[in-house]
């Protein structure tokens, strides 16, 4: 993507310190200068092994075999259901090892259960059929930025969300390059819902940093970026095993976010049923936690059983917001098994990198895109790539 690097120089002084660091950054901006080429295109996996995926077009579509000839043409805004036959794309009356879905006159895709733009690659994977949207770079951003952001936020917090997306796309692109995609569509990579959550300030966002992405000893970095943290983020190493020095903990600024402190109540008979193996519950401890309150595994003891988990099962089992959270049990008066369970828990999401909510603050109180970044990037520096 670039085969010759021009180095320039731009410093620019943060004058509000971010309490409780106090300092005065400089932002070194490299511009990586690479030859004219053609759009970036991505690959999104929007449905994966599925039994059936339904398609459609706003405008004529052309249908192509694998090898790229067009064998046929579905009409505009009609519904199909493609389905795999004798391992076998089928899709109407066309059978191919895999196909394309190519509108006319720049119309959208239709995959699954809403609009995308650019063109759809159905192949069999999995045992099923696998659905891709190959779409442009920008256009991606354009909607990832308002599924990920409330669009109506300021600029400079949705700006600093654009910057991650794009670092973090090209990180995931990077690493998935033999792979028939590079990113999913959902929470697992970051949020991808096609032209719905498209809108004038996320067109402004994305375009305002066009290029620009955040690298750590001239690697693109890998951004990751959650809702809230409740209160501090955390050092990576400590919520999973691979330490990278720009994702270091920082205190947050989220106290206002709707998802800082929350609660979830759970009857005996619904944990007994989300969590298996150990009968009636009667105590659920952490065993071990990171320093600033994550939960890494948690013992469960039950009138049949007792296991240690990983928190994140119990998340998962439990649809619990984050890890960082607390267990107290509910007795009836006279019986050894509680009746129910209180977990009271902070943040949302795995408390790593950028703090969505904590951007939304900082930004609201005058800071701009590049000290968020830098702040929750540590010893990240800002470069400028030609990726269109």
């Amino acid at each position: 993507m670039s085969s010759g690097l021009l180095f320039i120089s731009f410093i620019t002084r943060i004058t509000k310190p971010l309490k409780p660091y106090y300092w005065i950054s400089i932002i070194a901006w490299v511009l990586m200068v690479a030859p004219a080429q053609a759009s970036l295109i991505l690959r999104i996996a929007i449905q994966e092994g599925v039994k059936e995926v339904k398609i459609g077009s706003s405008t004529n579509a052309i249908v192509r075999d694998g090898a790229g000839r067009a064998i046929g043409e579905i009409p505009a805004t009609q519904g199909f259901s493609v389905e795999l036959q004798s391992g076998k794309v089928a899709l109407a009356n066309w059978i191919s090892g895999q196909m394309w879905i190519e509108p006319k006159a720049e119309g959208y895709v239709w995959i699954g259960d809403r609009w995308y733009r650019g063109r759809t690659h159905i192949i069999p994977h999995k045992g099923g059929i696998t659905a891709i949207n190959y779409v442009n770079f920008a256009e991606y951003l354009y909607s990832v930025i308002g599924a990920e952001m409330n669009s109506n936020w300021p600029q400079e917090a949705l700006k600093a969300q654009a910057v991650a997306a794009r670092s973090y796309a090209l990180k995931k692109r990077q690493e998935n390059s033999n792979n028939f995609y590079d990113l999913g569509n959902n929470q697992s990579w970051q949020v991808y819902q096609g032209i719905k959550t498209e809108s004038p300030g996320t067109y402004a966002a994305v375009d305002a940093t066009k290029g620009q992405v955040l690298t750590y000893n001239g690697q693109i970095i890998l951004a990751l970026f959650h809702s809230s943290s409740g209160g501090h983020t955390e050092n990576v190493e400590d919520v999973w095993s691979n330490p990278l020095p720009y994702l270091r903990a920082v205190p947050d600024f989220d106290q206002d976010a709707p998802v800082y402190k929350w609660t979830e109540s759970f009857s005996q008979a619904e944990l007994k049923q989300r969590i298996l193996g150990v009968g009636n519950i009667i105590s659920m401890t952490p065993q071990t936690t990171t320093p600033y309150g994550s939960v890494i595994t948690i013992k469960v003891l039950g009138d049949a059983g007792v296991k240690t988990l990983k928190s994140t099962d119990v998340t998962a089992a439990l649809d619990l917001k984050s890890t960082r959270f607390t267990v107290s049990a509910k007795k009836t008066e006279g019986q050894q098994i509680p009746s129910s369970f209180q977990i009271t828990g902070k943040g949302f999401g795995h408390a790593v990198g950028m703090s969505q909510w904590g951007a939304y603050n900082l930004a609201r109180n005058g800071y701009s895109y590049h000290q968020i970044l830098l702040y929750y990037y540590q010893g990240a520096t800002l470069a400028k790539i030609d990726v269109r």
